[in-house]
């Protein structure tokens, strides 16, 4: 049994990395892996990205500069795990076994979901409409994502504490 903090973070896959990340996640948790109490898992979120990017090639571009980032600003691949979301084919395996247990209506209640539906609805459109499987699913995945490594520790945005 070891005595160090489990810390998971990732970033999805969809654009080149800005300020607001290296700030925001990447600094921190470079920080933070370089403490003797701390084990790290860091991620490229790019099954996440299926949700916001329907461009491949965008997808797999963002995934080299995000990996490149992370890289060049001192992540130490000795000193924490560092992986491809999709590398790992038990994520969406978990994904499916909580997705056959959790109801309707808490994933009813997720931010993202709720806002989609809001803004379709001030369009006077369908709630629903252009909403995908994937959107309304999203914390199910990220829950996947922490429990799959069991991370008690996950720094996230405000965006995602709901989560």
């Amino acid at each position: 049994m070891t005595d160090k903090i489990r810390t998971l973070t990732g970033i999805t896959t969809t654009g080149t990395p800005h300020l607001g990340n290296y700030v925001g996640a990447i600094r921190p948790a470079i920080e933070a892996s370089r403490r003797d109490d701390v084990e790290s898992f860091y991620f490229l979120a790019d099954y996440h990205a299926l949700i916001k990017c329907e461009d491949p090639a965008r997808i797999a571009q963002s995934r080299l500069e995000i990996a490149a980032t992370w890289l060049a600003l001192g992540l130490d691949t000795d000193r924490a795990f560092f992986y491809r979301q999709s590398d790992i084919p038990e994520i969406p395996e978990l994904t499916w076994l909580l997705t056959c247990v959790t109801a309707k209506g808490l994933l009813n209640r997720a931010h993202a979901y709720k806002a989609a539906v809001d803004r379709n609805l001030a369009d006077n459109e369908d709630g629903d409409a252009g909403v995908s499987a994937g959107l309304f699913m999203y914390p199910v995945l990220m829950a996947a994502d922490i429990l799959i490594f069991n991370a008690p520790r996950v720094p996230v945005g405000r965006d995602q504490v709901q989560h």
